[in-house]
């Protein structure tokens, strides 16, 4: 059954709450890089506040972390969720109110930056809590993905319409309002698996490096986590790049933004899709190949369109590999990560998917103000394929070393002898 993870209770409802509150998160990321370049017209400055939202993650992961494996996840979430609905509403009022600034921007987006901190490995980890089967930890995962896509595609579409009409103001008043529905459903829920919590602060380093010396102890978690760092630093950040394509080189405006980052998130949804049909984690080794090679050579070719039509195809190709490699990547890493060091792996995963983020968006926004827009994104995409086929050269040995952790799970039963042995 596709809609498998749905049949749990938890799980529907924090479905249902990210469903509505991804729309407005979207809705805000297009509105917070249409005001900074609106603003400054700098492309250094979209990487600068890029820079600045995503650093704090990035230094404080390690350490969040190890306090999600200590602390209850769920009541982390309701926190998390609750400061970034207040970060949202300040923005709304200060925008509304004709007082905003770069700076203000720059404060905010450190101040959420920290939050995320802690939300996106308690995000990651609180998942596996939620479904109560392993095997259908793979399909709870690829509804996320589809749900964070399928947001991806309505928020910019309505932030495009509605900056074109209001300004950037209701954008962010709606992703503030939108938190509230994580937070009811978080609340709602009843019998949530009961986890010790650690005692103390004594091995805050000790567990750290613990975690670290765990998943860069192991191939397999490894080589996931430095692909991903890769494409991350190189590939993703030509989300911050997309006003500048709008306006610059396909003579558009806000709307032209608006279709730009639907089509990349119609690809996206098509890839997320994909992978909830999906009954198996065997053979993502491969798909992690494939969908980095797919995003970087999509990449390329957006770098050179200056066509609206043709750029809208080629981006959209660019977000179905993305998601593909992303998703399938979170699969693998929930399938093979012991579960007292989950939050540990997953906030090094987040690390490496978001917390790379920062450096590309600052260097994304440097070689934009010096080799153009075209050039950066071109060599974004080479990196991105580059990165894939050493990651290709290694997938016959990593497959060894998964198959015990697959058969200990019971999950390579589920394919005819002789599968396992073509790939994780």
């Amino acid at each position: 059954m596709i809609l498998r993870a749905l049949r749990y209770r938890n799980y529907r409802l924090f479905f249902g709450g990210q469903s509505i509150s991804l729309v407005g998160t979207w809705m805000q990321q297009v509105a917070m890089s249409w005001l900074v370049y609106r603003l400054t017209k700098s492309a250094f400055l979209l990487g600068l506040v890029g820079f600045a939202g995503q650093i704090p993650t990035f230094m404080s992961l390690p350490f969040a972390g190890v306090f999600v494996d200590r602390w209850n996840r769920h009541r982390i979430l309701v926190i998390t969720q609750f400061l970034a609905m207040v970060q949202a509403f300040i923005l709304a009022l200060l925008i509304m109110g004709n007082a905003i600034t770069v700076w203000h921007i720059v404060s905010l987006s450190i101040f959420l930056g920290l939050v995320n901190a802690f939300d996106a490995p308690a995000r990651q980890a609180f998942v596996f809590e939620l479904v109560e089967t392993k095997e259908d930890i793979g399909n709870a995962i690829a509804l996320n993905s589809l749900i964070f896509n399928a947001a991806r595609l309505i928020g910019p579409f309505v932030a495009g319409i509605l900056i074109a009409a209001l300004g950037e103001g209701p954008c962010f008043l709606i992703n503030g309002l939108s938190y509230l529905s994580v937070i009811a459903a978080l609340l709602a829920m009843r019998d949530l698996p009961k986890r010790r919590e650690a005692q103390g602060y004594s091995h805050l380093l000790k567990e750290l490096k613990a975690g670290f010396d765990y998943a860069f102890g192991f191939p397999p978690i490894r080589s996931i986590l430095l692909l991903l760092g890769l494409v991350s630093m190189m590939g993703v950040p030509y989300v911050i790049l997309m006003p500048i394509f709008a306006i610059d080189i396909l003579h558009g405006g806000a709307h032209t933004l608006g279709f730009l980052m639907s089509a990349s998130g119609i690809g996206a949804l098509a890839g997320a899709i994909y992978l909830v049909s999906r009954k198996t984690v065997i053979g993502f080794g491969k798909r992690i190949v494939f969908a980095s090679g797919i995003f970087g050579l999509g990449l390329i070719l957006f770098s050179l369109s200056n066509v609206l039509w043709l750029s809208l195809l080629l981006i959209l190709l660019a977000g179905l590999g993305m998601i593909v490699f992303m998703a399938s990547s979170n699969t693998i890493l929930q399938v093979i990560v012991e579960d007292d060091k989950r939050g540990r792996v997953m906030s090094l995963y987040t690390m490496a998917f978001i917390g790379m983020v920062p450096f590309g968006s600052l260097l994304a926004g440097s070689l934009a103000s010096s080799i153009g827009a075209p050039n950066t994104l071109m060599l974004g995409g080479i990196s991105c394929i580059l990165g894939s086929l050493i990651f290709a050269t290694k997938v016959p040995y990593l497959k060894h070393m998964v198959r015990p952790i697959y058969e200990k799970e019971g999950i390579i039963r589920e394919v005819a002898p002789g599968i396992m042995e073509k790939g994780i």
